[in-house]
């Protein structure tokens, strides 16, 4: 297998995790939150739109999850920039290496992961 062929591999699941962060957190902001499903919903003829309030907790809940997020996505990509160039140099004096690499470049990725979950537990709480 290419270098390039594995680079542009974890440059695709890097991206597919983005996204997919990007939907579950956009699905459980719109589906789960009260005032921002009242937001959403357009009011009826001759009906005023609720007013919702939010609570200072609540909003440091959100930020909380935010950092979280952004924290873990952060420090994956950090981790998995030394840790796959690291991988492609191994995997290219020793192909054989390659699917311990991969173990490797998985945990790495595994502390975005971790991170989306704390978001989704946050997110629970409210």
């Amino acid at each position: 297998m290419s270098k390039r062929k594995i680079v542009y591999g974890l440059l695709g699941f890097n991206l597919a995790l983005f996204l997919a962060g990007v939907a579950l957190f956009g699905f459980f902001l719109v589906t789960y939150h009260p005032w921002a499903a009242a937001q959403t919903a357009a009011p009826t003829a001759g009906t005023e739109q609720p007013t919702t309030t939010t609570s200072t907790g609540v909003g440091l809940a959100l930020v909380g999850a935010a950092l979280a997020t952004a924290g873990s996505s952060l420090g994956a990509g950090v981790a998995l920039s030394g840790v796959g160039a690291a991988a492609i140099g191994a995997v290219t004096e020793k192909p054989s290496m390659f699917g311990l690499s991969l173990v490797y470049v998985g945990l790495a990725e595994g502390i975005a992961i971790y991170g989306i979950v704390i978001s989704v537990m946050i997110f629970g709480r409210l």
